[in-house]
């Protein structure tokens, strides 16, 4: 079916309340690779309780319920096999908690036509329990095969890296399980653990979640820049350009400029870029 953009800019996507525990942290963090060496403190710091912090792109994980509410919307109707995630930009607005319960709504902020695809837009909204905001995430959805639909092409992409040689090379090897346990923290898309649903995606086996390379690129940046601050990251936007295999290793670049880190990201076997225009502003 055919992307209406009439139908579906500024649609309201219902709302989700959430609730996480501090096991919930955990197992996001484990799927991240977190924990590697097991008896690393700093590494314990992701994966033991008893002193325990909060990663920032967790933000994303709240909302899965809020996003399959896209399939729904009057205007839409896609394989959710040709679906890939585009962009990620989080704004955070505090310290994330080890526990909550919070509300999130969303919308439709953007319909663009990409030639072979459509980009979607969802701009949402997270607020604790108090009603004191939380995160704020745009998710750029890139459905393949539902382009041509003659919107416009959207807002060109920023964050350029300088052409200077990056100020710190990040290596974060991936485990051949990963994608397995990253979808336990709610995205159970099967392209990420189903051969043959892959191959249907055009891929020759299961992809790494494009939330689960976010997620180790940030890690990479504050456990090696920010001395394991978590609380130092206010925004965190990227594009994503590659996929990754489970197995394969992340390799970061980043360069200072100011209150911004800018970054790209490769996978070493390969050779290719997985994130690009990517940048993390500093509190």
């Amino acid at each position: 079916m055919p992307i209406d953009p009439d139908k579906l800019r500024g649609a309201v996507l219902s709302g989700g309340t959430a609730r996480w525990t501090q096991e919930d942290i955990i197992m996001y963090h484990l799927g991240l690779g977190a924990g590697v060496a097991a008896t690393d403190p700093r590494e314990l710091e992701y994966v033991y309780e008893g002193n325990l912090k909060v990663l920032p792109t967790f933000g994303v994980i709240p909302l899965f319920d809020v996003l399959s509410a896209v399939q729904g919307l009057d205007g839409v109707d896609f394989d959710l096999a040709m679906l890939l995630h585009g962009e990620q930009d989080l704004r955070l607005h505090g310290p994330i908690p080890t526990e909550a319960t919070v509300d999130s709504t969303g919308s439709v902020v953007g319909v663009y036509d990409k030639g072979k695809a459509a980009l979607l837009v969802i701009e949402t909204e997270t607020l604790g329990a108090s009603g004191e905001p939380m995160f704020t995430n745009r998710f750029s959805m890139f459905i393949r095969g539902e382009g041509g639909f003659g919107g416009e092409a959207g807002p060109k992409a920023g964050n350029d890296p300088p052409s200077r040689e990056p100020d710190v090379v990040l290596t974060s090897p991936t485990l051949p399980q990963q994608a397995l346990i990253y979808r336990l923290s709610g995205d159970m898309n099967p392209l990420h653990a189903d051969p043959e649903f892959a191959r249907l995606g055009g891929f020759d086996r299961p992809i790494l979640h494009g939330l689960c390379t976010y997620g180790v690129v940030c890690k990479a940046v504050v456990d090696n820049m920010l001395d394991g601050d978590v609380n130092r990251v206010g925004r965190f936007q990227v594009r994503f350009a590659g996929v990754v295999f489970p197995g394969e290793t992340i390799v970061t670049s980043v360069w200072r400029e100011r209150n911004r880190l800018l970054l790209q990201a490769g996978v070493r076997e390969r050779d290719t870029a997985v994130i690009t225009n990517a940048a993390i502003t500093l509190v």
